[in-house]
């Protein structure tokens, strides 16, 4: 019975449709850039849901009141979807759905352990299973993003880091060349909030308390330690040529790139996916640049609740499209990003361990994956 209230509500929530008054992000997108594609890094952060709350827990305290538990429903485009059902004395069966934390099972009998499942772009996969007493956990990380220049790699570079492979020099940016490279697939499920929602929401690492209480996680987690360590980040000043803005919605993204680089831009993303998740042997076969020096944003997707992107525009960049064909023939392009001086990086990036080489002394160039977008004026 209690599987099948929750199967019954979740498909009522299917059922609801809820009016915006703000444009949909799309419809903002056709709006302020009608000449402009919008890329896979865009589309695939777009929200599928209506975003307005919805709570179905008018009856919650007359259940409880009269002693046999309750069943509640949450709609909220911070904290996502959410059901939870309890049996006075039996136990409860939670199911979580939302951008920070994926997806999460816990049901447990009263006085007893239970058994919890999670799957997060954070944690990656998470599996507790036993009584109280004696708690077992397995851990899948998914990584850290190897495009933050401001701060070192920790511990020595593995051939499993995520990203080691996308970094090369800038003399092997030639067709022909041969590369070892593994574009991975986004673990990053985060949607746009409407822009009224996001700048309504604390964004700031002095209200990180009130932050976590919003976003339903624990303080001394590893959730509560990235949304600390994603909102720092867009404080913090940039490094020594870098002009940097994060951006919290779509309408705040567009508005930052109209204003910086005009109404005439194009938007392009690397388009992975149909590219196995696995280290692959690839050629160079063409290659183009799409913006010289100081002339791109280069916007990176962040760990967070709902879609926040890291823009910068740095003097020494320029900006490629390049085509790759595998062993097996098939092609695809991406983008590719060389820096002419790496002087302000930190020393211990992971840049400097893969390719040997020390700050400063060589161009850089590294391919970006397919959460990450390139803005060139036309």
């Amino acid at each position: 019975m209690e599987v099948q209230t929750i199967t019954s509500l979740t498909f009522l929530f299917i059922a609801v449709i809820v009016g915006q008054a703000a444009l949909p992000p799309e419809i903002y997108w056709k709006r302020m850039l009608p000449d402009v594609d919008m890329p896979p890094a865009v589309m695939n952060s777009l929200p599928t849901t209506g975003q307005d709350y919805v709570d179905y827990a008018n009856a919650r305290e007359a259940q409880e009141a009269a002693g046999i538990g309750h069943t509640h429903v949450h709609v909220n485009p911070v904290q996502g979807v959410g059901v939870h059902s309890r049996r006075a004395g039996r136990g409860h069966t939670d199911v979580d759905v939302n951008a920070l934390n994926g997806v999460g099972v816990d049901t447990a009998k009263e006085g007893k352990g239970g058994a919890k499942v999670g799957v997060n772009m954070m944690k990656g996969v998470e599996v507790n299973a036993g009584t109280k007493q004696k708690p077992v956990y397995v851990h899948v990380h998914p990584g850290f993003n190897p495009f933050d220049y401001r701060y070192p790699h920790k511990g020595q570079a593995q051939n499993n880091d995520p990203g080691r492979s996308l970094f090369f020099l800038e003399k092997d940016m030639k067709p022909r060349h041969l590369m070892s490279l593994h574009f991975t697939k986004t673990t990053n499920a985060a949607t746009f909030l409407p822009r009224d929602v996001a700048k309504s929401l604390p964004f700031s690492s002095s209200k990180l308390s009130a932050i976590l209480k919003e976003f339903l996680v624990e303080p001394n987690t590893e959730e509560a330690k990235v949304i600390e360590e994603t909102i720092k980040g867009c404080e913090e000043k940039g490094i020594q040529g870098e002009e940097k803005y994060c951006t919290t919605s779509l309408e705040s993204l567009i508005d930052y790139v109209k204003n910086t680089l005009g109404k005439n831009v194009k938007a392009m993303s690397t388009d992975a996916r149909n590219v196995d998740d696995k280290v692959q042997k690839y050629t160079i076969s063409s290659m183009g640049k799409v913006a010289g020096d100081n002339q791109a944003i280069v916007c990176h997707k962040q760990r967070y609740a709902y879609a926040v992107f890291y823009c910068h525009k740095s003097k020494g960049t320029s900006a490629y499209m390049v085509s790759l064909m595998s062993a097996s023939g098939s092609t695809f392009k991406t983008m590719a990003i060389c820096h002419r001086d790496t002087s302000a990086w930190n020393t211990k990036h992971l840049a400097f361990q893969v390719l040997n080489v020390k700050p400063g002394s060589v161009p850089i160039c590294h391919f970006l994956p397919e959460d990450h977008i390139v803005w060139v004026s036309k």
